[in-house]
C-alpha cells in the first residue's frame, strides 16, 4: 500500500467499490475521509468521516483537501453521467484552463475526461493513486477464478473478444466486448457492461443470435488507460447478466480488472455454470 504523511481520501461514486477500498485502508491503519459524489454516492458512509459534493465543484475539492490535509485521493465507483461545463465551480488555480476543461467535456471520451480530472486534483496538491494500490486482494489473478474453466471454444471467443475490446478501448469507448461462435456480436457503449448483456439477451431472444452456442464477455482495460481510475470491474450482477444473456463465460484482465464479493460471485457462477477467468494480454494485444 502507497502511504504517505497525510491523510487518504476516497471520491466516492456509486456501487461498492469505493466502500471496499475504504475498508482496505481502514484494515491497513488509514483513517480515509470519504468525499460523496452527489447524486452518484449510493451506499451508507456513516462508518466513515465523509461529506457531499457536486461532480463539476473543483472549489470545493480544493478547500476540502486543505482542511483535512489530504495528500493522497483516490477515484472509485461510477460516475452516471458527466458534468455540464456549466455545473463547474472552478477556483482561482482553474481559471486559465477553463477552455481546455469545456473542450475536454463536450467531447473527449471517458479515459479523456478521467485524465483531466487526474490533472485537476493534483494541482490542488494531492497526488492521485489507484485503488488497487489500496485493495490489491480486489484484483483478478490469472486462470480460472471459480470451478468451471472456459473450453477451447470458450478460448477462441476470448481471443477474438480480447482484441474488439482492445480496439474498442484505444477508440476511448468502452471496455467489454462480447463474441459468440468466433462472432463479434457486442461492443460495450454508454450504456455500460450490464447495459451491453441485457442487449445481448434481447437479440438471443429474437433469434438474431445462435441459440446453440453461448459466448464470452470480456473486459480489458483499454490500451492508452491511466490505472489510477476506472480499472474494468465485475461482480454478482456481472455474472446475473452473463446468464440471463446465455453467455458460458466471463473473462478479465489479470492484475488489472477488480472482482468484488468474490466468494458470492463465484458461487453464483458455479450454480449458473459459468466460468470466469483471469487472462494476460500481450503488448501486441494476443493472448499469452
Amino acid at each position: 500500500m502507497t502511504q504517505g504523511a497525510g491523510r487518504l481520501a476516497i471520491i466516492a461514486g456509486s456501487g461498492f467499490l469505493p466502500y471496499y477500498v475504504a475498508e482496505a485502508a481502514q484494515q491497513s491503519g488509514e483513517v480515509p475521509f470519504i468525499i460523496r459524489l452527489k447524486n452518484e454516492a449510493d451506499l451508507d458512509w456513516t462508518k466513515f468521516e465523509s461529506v457531499s459534493i457536486s461532480v463539476g465543484d473543483v472549489s470545493a475539492l480544493g478547500k476540502l483537501l486543505s482542511a483535512q490535509g489530504i495528500d493522497r485521493v483516490v477515484l472509485s465507483g461510477g460516475v452516471s453521467r458527466r458534468p455540464e461545463w456549466r455545473e463547474i465551480r472552478p477556483n482561482f488555480k482553474m481559471i486559465a484552463k477553463m477552455p481546455s476543461i469545456i473542450r475536454t467535456l463536450l467531447s473527449g471520451g471517458d479515459d479523456t475526461v478521467l485524465q483531466m480530472v487526474i490533472r485537476l486534483i493534483e494541482a490542488q496538491g494531492a497526488r492521485v493513486i489507484g485503488a488497487h494500490e489500496i485493495a490489491p486482494g480486489l484484483l483478478a489473478t490469472t486462470g480460472a477464478l471459480g470451478k468451471v474453466a472456459p473450453g477451447d471454444d470458450d478460448h477462441r471467443d476470448i481471443a477474438k473478444a480480447a482484441k474488439a475490446a482492445l480496439a474498442l478501448g484505444a477508440l476511448d469507448v468502452g471496455q467489454g466486448s462480447v463474441s459468440v461462435g468466433g462472432r463479434l456480436v457486442a461492443l460495450e457503449g454508454v450504456e455500460g457492461t450490464d447495459g451491453m448483456l441485457a442487449r445481448v439477451a434481447s437479440l438471443r431472444a429474437e433469434g438474431r443470435i445462435s441459440s446453440r452456442r453461448k459466448g464470452v464477455l470480456v473486459k480489458l482495460c483499454k490500451p492508452q488507460q491511466d490505472i489510477r481510475a476506472d480499472l474494468p470491474t465485475i461482480g454478482p450482477s456481472t455474472v446475473e447478466n452473463a446468464a440471463r444473456a446465455g453467455l458460458a463465460g466471463i473473462a478479465v484482465e489479470a492484475g488489472r480488472a477488480f472482482v468484488l464479493d468474490r466468494e458470492v460471485m463465484l458461487r453464483a457462477a458455479d450454480d449458473a455454470g459459468l466460468f470466469v477467468c483471469g487472462i494476460d494480454v500481450g503488448l501486441a494485444g494476443e493472448m499469452m
